[in-house]
């Protein structure tokens, strides 16, 4: 779902994004709710950031990926947590394009999350090139997701990927 966000940039620097676990709902502009096999999940567009919410075996997950005033917490390159029974892994990454790059970039991902049943893309006034795109998918029983922030001014797309799932035991997985 591809939607056209009648606001400004909130965070308008990749380096003002931090990441949390576990806060509450904040204000979004745009919402996918989907059902993955079990687990509900909880797209949300938050001005050019995101926070995703998991539900799944009575266990609940808030990942949020926004400019947090008062966050001590930058955005991590990436982290690695046991939450109860399940693992959570995410990483995120900036990539520095030139405009003509963007712009190709840009294109191909709205695209892609334009046209995907769970894919939820806001772009902003300004720049056809200002957008945040999310894109959820359950696989081999576990839920990922993954994001990208753009930066059209700063040539800066921040992109994202987040996998939870059940922990195996190291020695199922050696067999």
């Amino acid at each position: 779902m591809l939607t056209s966000l009648q606001t400004s940039y909130s965070d308008t620097r990749a380096d003002d994004l931090a990441w949390a676990l576990g806060r509450e709902p904040l204000p979004a502009l745009a919402v996918l709710d989907l059902r993955l096999d079990g687990a509900a999940l909880q797209l949300r567009l938050l001005g050019a950031s995101h926070q995703v919410l998991l539900e799944e075996g009575g266990d609940t997950l808030s990942e949020t990926v926004a400019c947090i005033p008062g966050s001590s917490t930058p955005l991590p390159l990436g982290v690695s947590k046991r939450l109860g029974g399940r693992e959570y892994e995410f990483a995120a990454r900036v990539e520095l394009l030139t405009e003509c790059q963007f712009a190709g970039r840009a294109q191909e991902l709205l695209a892609l999350v334009a046209e995907h049943p769970h894919g939820l893309a806001g772009t902003f006034p300004g720049s056809p090139y200002a957008f945040t795109a999310m894109l959820a998918q359950r696989s081999e029983g576990q839920v990922r997701w993954r994001t990208w922030h753009a930066y059209p001014q700063e040539g800066q797309l921040v992109a994202t990927r987040t996998r939870v799932g059940v922990r195996v035991p190291a020695s199922a997985g050696a067999r």
